[in-house]
């Protein structure tokens, strides 16, 4: 992925088995729970490029969002304040290689940004 792709989709759910057997049924996603992660069953479109997760739904979290890749987390939340958006959570990591945030844009929308970094062997 490049940066200003769209990496990733939540979907907030208030029943994780049901929102499972809907989206597999409907769109034909491997839906499954990553080590690490249970509790939120990550699925991946057929053309094994998209993806995102069963979220739970929760106060502040009724819509989906999506997440953006970029280079760098910090710069883009920096950007996010001087233009006149909020950022709703801070860089978090994933794991030792990649990091997630939440910002606002100036119409309220919320949007997530990824950073990863890809390791070669």
């Amino acid at each position: 992925m490049a940066h200003g792709d769209i990496t990733h989709i939540d979907i907030p759910v208030g029943d994780t088995d049901a929102a499972r057997t809907f989206y597999s049924g409907l769109f034909g996603w491997d839906i499954a729970e990553v080590p690490g992660f249970e509790g939120y069953p990550m699925w991946r479109a057929p053309n094994q490029i998209s993806g995102g997760g069963l979220a739970p739904r929760e106060e502040g979290f009724t819509t989906p969002r999506s997440y953006v890749e970029v280079d760098s987390i910090d710069d883009t939340l920096a950007q996010v304040g001087s233009l006149g958006g909020k950022v709703l959570m801070a860089r978090t990591q994933i794991s030792p290689t990649s990091w997630w945030a939440v910002f606002e844009d100036l119409d309220g929308n919320q949007l997530g940004l990824y950073e990863g970094v890809t390791t070669t062997d």
